[in-house]
């Protein structure tokens, strides 16, 4: 568990590490400061949130975006969110340097979330 991170929805590690692989457990769009705070407004904020917090969960670990190698994004409302979340998708990573990717719609998320991403990442050996 990541102290600064995000509180669980559910009972999990905020990441978990074998022979250098890390898993990035699913994160929601919850400020961590105010985790009881309405979530942000639209995908693209959400989105923005999410990473944020993956960042949060990276950095505790001594990792950041660049060590992504997949991320899956799982979207209530896919047909509506994913030209968006195509759209601000790149810009959190270096030009050419984009993760593979799953991305799905789902039926619900926690806490009412339009958007939640995990991640699998590599420690640098």
């Amino acid at each position: 568990m990541i102290s600064s991170g995000p509180r669980p929805v559910a009972p999990f590690s905020h990441a978990v590490e074998s022979d250098g692989w890390v898993f990035i457990t699913g994160q929601m769009p919850t400020d961590p400061a105010a985790p009881d705070a309405p979530l942000p407004e639209g995908v693209e904020a959400q989105t923005r949130r999410v990473v944020e917090n993956l960042k949060i969960v990276l950095g505790g670990i001594g990792l950041g975006l660049e060590h992504v190698t997949m991320a899956r994004i799982y979207l209530t409302e896919f047909e509506r969110d994913y030209a968006a979340l195509n759209a601000l998708w790149p810009s959190f990573f270096a030009a050419g340097k984009l993760p593979a990717r799953t991305t799905v719609g789902v039926t619900a998320l926690a806490v009412g979330a339009l958007v939640e991403i995990d991640l699998v990442a590599r420690r640098p050996g």
